[in-house]
């Protein structure tokens, strides 16, 4: 396939350079897609149907065999032979059951070693007699060390997670996940599918996946490459609102309440705070005579513009345009037969410019979000009734600068920069949006987020056991609510795929504490031995028992992450480097040379490695602002493993694990 698009000749096809060079680049595009990926096999799976599926749904095909695979291949003569795993035909590969068969009869699994065919399995369908059992290849696909970036799940994806990935693109899925049941992989493969069933809508619209750090971004970046989906952006909540350089940090308190969706309203406020009604009229000369508009007719054009809630700049640039219908209707009624050119020299005309200057002032987002949080008067205006004195004392900078480049920015200062920006110009919405760790969103980044999908779709993921943010979501109707899709239908995955049941059970037991209205996750990998908890009463050598620990980790096959609290990080660094063993940083890929990562806890969240050291416990519950965000931080370092998981410890372990 590959060699017939390099062999096209584009000469004399195009009428124009500009068209040329679009098809050059289409056909530039196409063969990257269709590059060859070192150790990923084009089908993991054949369907052999009881009866013959049409020609149509069968992508051109005939038949009753079907293998399923990563993307669409045909032969020479456009026949498919593998079959896109999106496809409707591919469906039942991943949905059908003994019980409901759905006219397959056999279905084929293929193992795969390094791209080498190693292994298959077949399950016979039409008797519904037989128990269900676990796919021993299925099995040893999840359990396949993790070395390198994520990998896809398509030839693992489960019933539950199937039904999600193809959703219509039309309602917003939020995905609520215990940890290694695979919602992140769900998220993708979603963007996947619906790229496939509606490619055309979302090359206009555009695709976004959010996710909550670099290194986790890092980490799952060759997942849609793999599946052949080359063009879709990723960026963290931080890179979407960067108007402005952030050198500053808030404090607790301080994060809560710019992130408290009440702040939507004082931004409101202030953005139009400067609107001001006329206390003269407005005089145009034209030629040699004099049109005016009363003081009275202003207002009520200003008032007008002010009760219609649209955008700032939009109403900024409609006043003129309605204050020179106001002189034309004049004209009319003084015998004048004026045309549109006529509007539009009026509303350029410095009179009624000077009236949109002193009463419709233009706003930059920056310098007004600069004002509020560095005046104390303006505060106070715009936040009566909504911030207590307290509080608007907490929102203000302790040290203000006096200009916008000097001013000490905060991640948190940058979404009410972002705000106050839609406030003035409408946010351009994306087709659909992958929002990924969304339980630690502030309200006020829901509303960021939501803006960049008002016209489309979204799909959130999310486990709110994990929430590790002073503002971290309380429950999915409200963090829905703030996103602008109230409407969006809550699922939840609780049959965990990655970490074993031992593991899981044991972190299992901090949900009472830090999420009770959830239920514990159950795993379908029942590993004996997976769990070691091991104390050492001296803190001192607790270092020297953790390197030994990731020594004897790295025996295995896969990678191994070593998870502390960051405070604790540069000692590790020192110790491996003392011990010889070369370390990675979060979301680097491994190699023969170094597969052990040095992981703070704050960014744990999200990855995945075969065996995880865990180091002092109570560390990593110290260096969060409260002990229950510290217990959820602990339980995300503890759900990391997917083989086997060493907790090491000197001080006391929190009541519920001991």
């Amino acid at each position: 396939m590959r060699a017939d698009v390099e062999s096209l000749d584009l000469k004399d096809v195009a009428g124009t350079w500009v068209s040329a060079a679009v098809l050059q680049r289409q056909v530039t595009d196409r063969i990257a897609a269709l590059a060859d990926l070192a150790h990923t096999p084009l089908f993991f799976g054949r369907l052999d149907y009881l009866h013959a599926i049409s020609e149509e749904l069968a992508e051109g095909g005939s038949g009753e065999r079907f293998y399923i695979g990563r993307r669409h291949v045909h032969d020479a003569h456009g026949d498919p032979m593998v079959i896109d795993w999106r496809a409707p035909v591919s469906q039942p590969f991943y949905r059908a059951s003994r019980t409901d068969p759905q006219d397959v009869e056999k279905r084929r699994r293929f193992g795969y070693t390094g791209g080498e065919l190693t292994a298959y399995e077949d399950e016979d369908l039409t008797d519904p007699a037989e128990t269900e059992t676990t796919s021993a290849l299925l099995a040893a696909e999840i359990e396949k060390p993790r070395v390198g970036p994520m990998r896809d799940i398509v030839a693992t994806i489960q019933p539950e997670q199937d039904e999600i990935v193809r959703a219509d693109i039309t309602g917003t899925v939020c995905v609520q996940g215990a940890p290694g049941t695979g919602k992140t992989a769900v998220g993708l493969h979603r963007v996947a599918y619906l790229l496939y069933a509606h490619r055309e809508r979302l090359a206009r619209t555009g695709t976004l996946v959010i996710g909550p750090n670099s290194s986790f971004l890092s980490y799952i970046e060759q997942v849609l490459p793999a599946l052949g989906e080359l063009d879709v952006a990723q960026a963290t909540v931080q890179q979407l609102v960067g108007h402005v350089e952030v050198r500053g940090e808030d404090s607790a308190e301080a994060a809560r309440l710019k992130g408290d969706a009440r702040m939507a309203e004082v931004l409101r406020r202030a953005v139009r705070a400067g609107i001001t009604l006329p206390t003269e009229p407005c005089v145009v000369v034209r030629g040699s005579r004099r049109w005016r508009v009363p003081t009275y007719e202003l207002i009520q054009i200003i008032e007008e513009l002010k009760n219609r809630e649209i955008r700032y700049g939009a109403a900024r640039e409609a006043l003129p345009q309605r204050i020179a219908h106001a002189v034309l209707l004049k004209m009319e009624q003084g015998g004048e037969a004026p045309d549109d050119r006529v509007q539009d020299a009026v509303a350029r005309n410095a009179a009624v410019k000077a009236v949109v200057k002193e009463c419709w002032p233009a706003v930059d987002p920056a310098k007004l979000v600069h004002r509020l949080l560095s005046d104390p008067g303006f505060l106070a205006a715009c936040a009566e009734g909504v911030y207590s004195e307290e509080e608007q004392a907490a929102l203000l900078w302790t040290k203000p600068a006096r200009s916008v480049k000097t001013a000490p920015w905060t991640a948190a200062d940058a979404v009410l920069v972002d705000e106050a920006t839609d406030l003035v110009q409408r946010t351009a919405s994306l087709g659909h949006v992958v929002l990924d760790e969304a339980q630690d969103l502030s309200p006020m980044q829901y509303r960021a987020v939501g803006r960049r999908c008002s016209t489309g779709s979204a799909t959130v993921l999310g486990d709110l056991a994990q929430g590790t943010t002073p503002w971290a979501t309380a429950s999915w109707p409200e963090a829905l609510h703030h996103l602008g899709k109230p409407e969006a239908h809550i699922e939840e995955l609780t049959k965990g795929f990655r970490v074993p049941e031992e593991v899981i059970a044991y972190a299992s037991r901090l949900l009472p504490e830090i999420a009770p209205g959830l239920a514990p996750a159950s795993s379908i990998r029942d590993l004996p031995g997976s769990l070691e908890i091991s104390h050492t009463p001296d803190p001192d050598g607790l270092v020297e028992a953790v390197i030994e620990a990731c020594r004897k980790a790295l025996d295995h096959e896969g990678s191994t992450g070593l998870i502390a609290a960051d405070d604790r990080i540069p000692r590790y660094a020192e110790a491996l480097a003392a011990a010889g063993l070369p370390y990675l940083t979060p979301g680097t890929e491994t190699s023969a040379e170094a597969r052990l990562t040095l992981v703070p806890a704050s960014l744990a969240k999200g990855l995945e490695y075969d065996y995880v050291v865990l180091d002092e416990p109570a560390a990593v519950i110290a260096g969060e602002p409260d002990e229950r965000t510290g217990l959820r931080r602990l339980y995300v370092a503890l759900t990391r493993a997917v083989s086997g998981l060493q907790l090491l410890h000197s001080a006391p372990l929190p009541e519920a694990l001991r």
